[in-house]
């Protein structure tokens, strides 16, 4: 299958994803924090356990060209992961999908999944994308020096890898979260900067 053809690839129909009927809660770990691209009623902190946040997903385009490419964030197996889960209303979640689709799915490196996640008061059911491991473009566990050297040096269609990792690190800060290996990489990539 072409880039082109992967491009246009429509969302499944929510029943083909085995989503429950009515409103569905989307989680985000990563730009999806502060930029989600589809409408909803009200967000809240959220914390689902069995995936880490990793800069595990080699980007060829938002973050980096196919002769130079940058890294993102996946949801990786083992530990877990604070982030938001943003909940749509049941007539937007064709909609949604639609645009988590074109922007999440159009090479295939993740895998749509439901997970339960913790809010400040209940347990809920969310739509997530975990990397997925056997995918060429899962970039797997580099070292902090491997994965400081993409992130300071690589740039793509949404801007410098530097500032995806700033922006992450940003909005997690505002929900309390400190990430650690992410604080790590960051350090290491600004200091190969100029």
């Amino acid at each position: 299958m072409d880039a082109a053809t992967r491009q246009r690839t429509p969302a499944p129909h929510p029943t083909e994803l085995g989503l429950p009927p009515g409103d569905l809660w989307i989680f985000g770990y990563g730009s999806l924090m502060w930029s989600p691209e589809f409408p909803y009623i009200k967000w809240a902190p959220a914390l689902v356990y069995g995936y880490h946040r990793a800069l595990c997903i080699y980007s060829s385009q938002w973050r980096g060209t196919p002769e130079q490419p940058g890294l993102v964030l996946g949801l990786d197996q083992g530990g877990a992961c604070r982030g938001i889960a943003f909940l749509v209303a049941a007539g937007d979640v064709p909609t949604a999908l639609e645009r988590l689709w074109h922007r999440e799915m159009r090479r295939r490196v993740y895998r749509p999944q439901l997970l339960h996640a913790r809010l400040p008061d209940r347990e809920v059911q969310v739509l997530t994308f975990v990397a997925d491991p056997k995918h060429p473009g899962y970039a797997g566990k580099l070292s902090i020096e491997q994965t400081a050297q993409l992130v300071a040096t690589c740039r793509g269609a949404r801007g410098p890898n530097l500032e995806y990792l700033t922006r992450t690190i940003e909005h997690l800060a505002e929900l309390g979260v400190r990430d650690h290996n992410l604080q790590r990489v960051l350090a290491a990539a600004r200091a190969l900067r100029p």
